[in-house]
Parts: structure tokens; C-alpha cells; sequence
């Protein structure tokens, strides 16, 4: 998390383009990637998709939207919504896509920048397993404790935030 929040300052501080250009930076899986968009996009991030590929390493194939063994079928009644082809350049909607694979995105218009977060079945892992990820922490004496420490033993974990 903390890696994504440092490449998304550095992008957004590096200076930005003008509304009107036809390049934006991405930021997807923590790389910012430089992407052309299409200039009839309004609120939805249309590339082309060779962008897509470079951008985020998916491809449009015959079963979906997939990147390695991960494929994503596309609502045939909605294909219209996520893909597009003008002057012999296909398009690809990626906010529709982040959306119906509920992957949470933000947008800063000023500075050309959009930076798409985990997908929802990544971020619910640890739910599905039902498995707490690993950290280590000190004890009161300074002796540091890893979660995997006590694995196969019942733990109760408490925890207090003052926000």
C-alpha cells in the first residue's frame, strides 16, 4: 500500500498535462505507464488497446479480457460499453472494466492521472481463506512476535486505533 501511495505522489508531483492533451499516466499494479486516450472519452478512461496490454499486461481475447490464466468475460449485451473502434484503432473503456470487475480507481483531471487499487478478489483473499496475514510485533520487553509463530494455536488478536 505504501509502495502504491509513493508512486502515485511521485507521479502526481512530477507535473501533470494539460485537460485537453491526449495522453494520460496510469497508474495500475504500481507502475505508472504513460497511455494514449481517445478524445472522445468524457468521465471513462477509453485506450487504445495496446495500451491496455502495456498498461496493465491484459489482452482482449475470444473468452474475455484476461491477463495469464485470469480471464474476465465481457457481458455480450454490453460489449458496446467496453470496446470501440474508430479511424481503424481499437478502444478499450478500462473505468468500465475496473467497474464490473469492482476494482476501485481515482481520478486527478488536473494532472492527467489515474491510478486503479487492488480488484475486489484481490483484496478479499484474506477473507476467502480466512487466514490473517503475517506482521511482527514487539512484545513489552522488546522480544518480536510473528503471527506464523503461533499458527495452529487460537489467537486473539486485539487492536485499538484513536481514529
Amino acid at each position: 500500500m505504501c509502495k502504491h501511495f509513493l508512486v502515485l505522489m511521485i507521479v502526481l508531483t512530477s507535473g501533470g498535462f494539460a485537460a485537453g492533451q491526449r495522453t494520460r499516466t496510469i497508474v495500475y499494479d504500481g507502475i505508472a505507464t504513460e497511455v494514449s486516450v481517445s478524445a472522445a472519452a468524457a468521465n471513462d478512461l477509453w485506450i487504445t488497446t495496446s495500451d491496455l496490454m502495456r498498461a496493465t499486461r491484459f489482452a482482449i481475447k475470444p473468452q474475455g479480457i484476461c491477463r495469464d490464466e485470469l480471464c474476465f468475460p465481457l457481458p455480450k449485451n454490453r460489449k458496446a460499453e467496453f470496446l470501440a473502434r474508430k479511424d481503424a484503432t481499437n478502444w478499450f473503456n478500462l473505468t468500465e472494466f475496473a467497474r464490473l470487475i469492482k476494482q476501485p480507481y481515482v481520478v486527478d483531471q488536473k494532472n492527467a492521472v489515474w491510478y486503479f487499487g487492488s480488484p475486489a478478489a484481490e483484496q478479499n483473499r484474506y477473507l476467502a481463506s480466512l487466514e490473517a496475514p503475517n506482521f511482527t510485533l514487539p512484545d513489552l520487553n522488546g522480544k518480536l512476535h510473528s503471527l506464523s509463530d503461533f499458527r495452529g494455536k487460537k489467537v486473539l488478536l486485539v487492536t485499538w486505533a484513536s481514529w
